[in-house]
């Protein structure tokens, strides 16, 4: 059975497997693969790969309707109450014509999954700001990172960032308070990283210039500036060394560690890009938790 889907001018140059998870719902990469290589679903009635880049009036054929209702989750879109709404209009640290820019919280998604639940995207879409638009997520920012991020409020600056990015143009600096004491005070982590698409092993090559700004023989408050763009990169990097971040519970030895943390010790703090030759340069002040642990733990940040 086919069901065609008409690409919209809102996916150009997305995609096809991202286009699938947006539109059909939350398929594991390796399914989605299986079912392209299988011609289950097609682009213009063709056989096609993942990483194929669409095109405003493409036709996306799905032609396994039961894999469709039985394999698929659609996702659910958070409904924000008005509060919810203010609380997250308050966090913008800038609003122009083309974007915005916004100090997350730590405990927000940035995009909604199959699960209903509270995140910025679902979030903004209600608010005023984008009544004549729609927020476009143009990065990435796990749920539990607080920090600086940007949501673009159309397409042609949704691309623009997208291509930033990939390009490596746009400089983001993290802080992390991570266990124990750095033996070097500044360095590059260059590691390879493990990820699995389904049953698919993929390793990445993953690069971070970081410095310590201070330390004591508990921990240690790092910046880093990420080069690559790895999924949960710091995160994993600072594991592997032996310094797994505060409040980390998935790239950690917490069972080994006396005290644990509620709240990931992780802050996008800074981020630097220049479009049409005017630089910009937006920065997110801390969480009180963040600064909190910085105290107690003794440590000293110019900025706090």
């Amino acid at each position: 059975m086919n069901k065609p889907y008409i690409v919209d001018h809102s996916y150009e140059g997305i995609r096809i497997d991202r286009w699938i998870r947006n539109n059909l719902g939350n398929v594991p990469q390796g399914l989605i693969e299986k079912s392209l290589r299988a011609g289950k679903i097609k682009l213009n009635k063709k056989k096609t790969k993942s990483s194929t880049k669409l095109k405003v009036k493409d036709i996306i054929n799905v032609y396994n309707l039961k894999f469709e209702e039985k394999i698929i989750q659609k996702k659910i879109k958070f409904k924000p109450s008005d509060e919810v709404i203010k609380e997250n209009e308050d966090l913008i640290i800038d609003d122009n014509e083309n974007f915005i820019v916004v100090n997350k919280d730590s405990g927000i998604a940035v995009q909604g999954g199959t699960k209903s639940k509270k995140n910025l995207i679902d979030i903004f879409s209600k608010s005023k700001i984008f009544e004549n638009s729609k927020p476009y997520s143009v990065h990435r920012l796990d749920k539990d990172t607080s920090g600086v991020f940007i949501i673009a409020k159309n397409r042609d600056t949704a691309k623009l960032f997208t291509s930033l990015f990939r390009l490596r143009k746009i400089h983001k600096t993290y802080l992390a308070i991570c266990y124990g004491e750095l033996e070097t005070n500044k360095g590059v982590l260059d590691q390879d990283l493990v990820r699995y698409e389904g049953s698919k092993k993929i390793i990445e090559n993953s690069k971070t210039i970081f410095k310590v700004l201070d330390k004591n023989s508990n921990c240690s408050l790092l910046e880093m500036n990420p080069i690559t763009g790895r999924k949960h990169q710091l995160r994993k990097q600072l594991s592997l060394i032996g310094h797994p971040i505060y409040g980390d519970d998935k790239y950690t030895f917490e069972k080994n560690l006396k005290t644990k943390n509620k709240e990931l010790m992780l802050h996008s703090y800074k981020i630097k890009f220049i479009i049409n030759n005017k630089k910009f340069t937006f920065k997110a002040l801390l969480p009180n938790y963040f600064k909190k642990l910085i105290k107690t733990k003794r440590l000293k940040f110019l900025n706090l």
